[in-house]
C-alpha cells in the first residue's frame, strides 16, 4: 500500500520518537537497526528534515532527532510527503483518468476503502502507535479478519 520510501520514513520516525531524549542518531545506525539501505535512507531523512519533521546536527555526535513531538504528529503528516494519500489517490487499476465521472470498474468501492484508510493515517499520531492505541473503525472492514 505504500512506496518503499514512505514505509521507511515512517519506520524511521517511529524509531527516532522511541529514542526521544537520547542524543541524536547517525543515519548508520538508524538504517543498521532498521535494515534499510544506508544511501536510500540518507535520502529520505534528509526530505524530512528539509520538511521540519527531523533535526539533523552535523560533525561528531551529530544525527537525526524528531524535531516534532510525537503526540502531534500524524502518520499523514510523514507519508505525504513520498505518497499520495486520500484525494490524491491512483486509480486502483491504473488508469490515467478515473473519477466518480468516469468511473473504473473498482472505483466505488475503493474510494471507500481509500476514505477509510486515509482516515487512519490523518487521525493517528506517531503517540497512538507508541502506545499501541486503536485509532480508525472499531469494527472490522467488510472481508478483513480483525
Amino acid at each position: 500500500m505504500l512506496s518503499q520510501t514512505a514505509e521507511y520514513a515512517l519506520r524511521t520516525v517511529v524509531f527516532l520518537a522511541q529514542r526521544s531524549g537520547e542524543s541524536a542518531t547517525r543515519v548508520d545506525e538508524i538504517a543498521a537497526a532498521l535494515a534499510v539501505p544506508r544511501n536510500y535512507l540518507s535520502k529520505t531523512l534528509h526530505r524530512l528534515a528539509q520538511e521540519g519533521i527531523l533535526s539533523s546536527t552535523r560533525g561528531k555526535g551529530g544525527g537525526f532527532r524528531l524535531a516534532v513531538p510525537p503526540e502531534d504528529l500524524t502518520l499523514l503528516t510523514v507519508i505525504q510527503l513520498f505518497d499520495r494519500i486520500g484525494d490524491g489517490r491512483q486509480c486502483l487499476l491504473g488508469r490515467p483518468v478515473c473519477s466518480d465521472a468516469q468511473a473504473c470498474e473498482a472505483h466505488a468501492s475503493w474510494k471507500a476503502v481509500a476514505a477509510q484508510v486515509a482516515g487512519f493515517f490523518a487521525d493517528t499520531s506517531v503517540a497512538d502507535l507508541l502506545a499501541g492505541r486503536r485509532t480508525g473503525p472499531t469494527r472490522p472492514v467488510r472481508g478483513m479478519h480483525p
